[in-house]
């Protein structure tokens, strides 16, 4: 059983003015595909909070994958790529190139995705875009590459 957190990154969550609807997208994804949810957490906009709750949920060893949600575009405050790309120790940019490839099935505006995924202290993070409806195409676009890459990460052969 492959074990996930889920972070959302959003200033309007994190300050109760909306709803977090990406999470539990992304909770309701994983659970149906047999991942255990183990963790939950949600922070504002901020590169350095980002990045410490990341490393926080990474280095504990309690999950396998991190999945963001948010934070990915072209906003001023959209840094959640670069909080990823501060902590990892190895990037894995299939993840974010497979995801965008899909996505451009869909939308054109796919393209304008920055999400990035690494892998820090044995842990895969992953960042997905911040709607509901991208969440549940971009981690379709995924799950089936999911339980190798954590086997991989965990020592297994190719």
């Amino acid at each position: 059983m492959i074990r996930a957190a889920i972070l959302t990154v959003s200033d309007r969550c994190a300050n109760e003015q909306q709803e977090d609807r990406s999470g539990p997208a992304i909770e309701e994804t994983l659970s149906r595909s047999g991942f255990e949810i183990g963790a939950r957490a949600l922070v504002p906009d901020e590169q350095d909070v980002i990045a410490r709750e990341l490393v926080s949920l990474c280095d504990a060893g309690a999950c396998d994958v991190v999945f963001t949600t948010g934070g990915t575009g072209l906003g001023p405050r959209d840094v959640t790529p670069e909080a990823t790309s501060g902590v990892c120790e190895r990037l894995v940019p299939g993840f974010g190139e497979l995801m965008r490839a899909e996505g451009l099935q869909k939308t054109r505006n796919a393209v304008l995705s920055r999400g990035v995924a690494g892998i820090r202290s044995g842990t895969l993070i992953i960042n997905l875009p911040g709607s509901p409806k991208a969440v549940r195409e971009c981690l379709e676009s995924i799950l089936d590459v999911l339980p190798h890459a954590v086997e991989m990460m965990r020592g297994g052969r190719h």
